[in-house]
């Protein structure tokens, strides 16, 4: 999902040591999950190449509904583990299984199976971008059946499940892990994988502009451009390209937004949401709205943004942001979601405005 992790001074090429002394970094350090200056991070890379190296048949798999750090990571990789000579599917858990429009671009979809065809009991699994067991959708039985399942994320959330674990919540984009991946195991950069990686980095820095974004971050995509990829043509492609439906879809959305200026202990939420209905009647996707929480978090007057999208079937999903007061990872944890300290998800079937009081409820400032 896209966020914003804690600033940090993490690398590329050195996710081992990453520290930060930032007063985020201190909240974060009271989540679960593994960090990457952690004893035996290391080792556990190790581990991974050792096992990688091992196998024969290796399924890629990343969170329901991806985004471009979530599918553009596991193409990267299956692209990369292809070139090596291993037999590779990618797949996520959701039936039907729909790339979004915005990501049609990316390389290696022919990768790309249903999660009806990957194995019951799968050799090798490498997870991405996946913050919590219920992201994996169809293919959470499958991931555990596997006697190895390799979870590499970098979600703050991220409680540490499978057999190994390279979480890193200072890196800015699981893409960032992937490219560590790629150097350890020997591959060399192409447009294919750098317009992958590229896809993942920006859309989790939000085109470079959350504050997770250090210099090692614009090293990274300094690489990355040097292989000749049109970052223009990208971003334009992620951000700034639509159907005339998601304006009217956007509309109805900004005019059903409520403020609520005491929320957040005074420091104000705005919320909003998306009834299926209005996908329906202008042929628009929930995965073509994603964009809609970074519209309506602009009001200088609230720290908290939340966006309701309802599925055909009524489950809510919702996306939340802050500003840098607020944990809403917390509260989306407390809905069954996780995330980032300031971007966040879950996915409930509670009515709406019972959703909003609990997420309202639950809101807490980053101590």
């Amino acid at each position: 999902m896209a966020g914003e992790p804690a600033p940090a001074g993490s690398t590329a090429g050195a996710v081992a040591g990453a520290s930060s002394t930032s007063t985020v970094e201190g909240a974060l350090a009271v989540l679960p999950g593994p960090r990457a200056e952690a004893p035996g991070f290391e080792l556990v890379w190790q581990q991974v190449v050792a096992e990688i190296g091992r196998a024969r048949s290796i399924d890629l798999i990343c969170h329901i509904c991806p985004d471009g750090d979530a599918l553009g990571s596991a193409l990267a990789a299956a692209l990369a583990l292809r070139g090596l000579g291993h037999e590779v599917r990618v797949s996520f858990g959701d039936d039907p299984q729909i790339v979004p429009e915005s990501l049609a671009f990316l390389p290696g979809q022919e990768l790309i199976v249903p999660a009806s065809e990957v194995p019951g009991t799968p050799e090798l699994v490498l997870c991405f971008d996946v913050a919590a067991e219920s992201r994996l959708g169809l293919l959470h039985e499958k991931a555990f059946a596997a006697p190895v399942l390799v979870v590499i994320d970098h979600h703050a959330s991220n409680p540490g499940f499978g057999t190994h674990q390279l979480i890193d919540p200072s890196a800015p984009a699981t893409a960032v892990l992937v490219d560590e991946l790629l150097r350890r195991l020997g591959v060399e950069l192409d447009q294919d994988l750098a317009t992958c990686l590229y896809t993942g980095v920006a859309t989790d820095t939000g085109s470079f502009r959350y504050r997770a974004t250090t210099p090692a971050t614009h090293e990274l995509a300094g690489r990355l451009l040097a292989t000749g990829i049109r970052h223009d043509l990208i971003s334009r492609q992620l951000w700034d390209t639509s159907s005339f439906g998601y304006l009217k879809v956007l509309a109805a959305a900004l005019d059903r937004a409520v403020y609520e200026p005491d929320a957040a202990g005074g420091l104000g939420l705005v919320w909003t949401w998306v009834p299926y209905q209005d996908l329906a009647l202008f042929s628009v996707t929930v995965e073509e709205i994603e964009g809609l929480i970074d519209v309506l978090r602009r009001p200088a007057e609230a720290e908290v943004a939340l966006v309701l999208k309802q599925d055909p079937d009524g489950t809510l999903r919702g996306s939340s942001r802050s500003k840098g007061a607020v944990d809403v990872a917390a509260a989306c944890t407390e809905l069954g979601g996780g995330g980032h300290t300031f971007a966040a998800g879950f996915s409930t079937r509670e009515p709406v405005a019972d959703v909003v009081e609990r997420f309202r409820g639950a809101l807490r400032p980053v101590s």
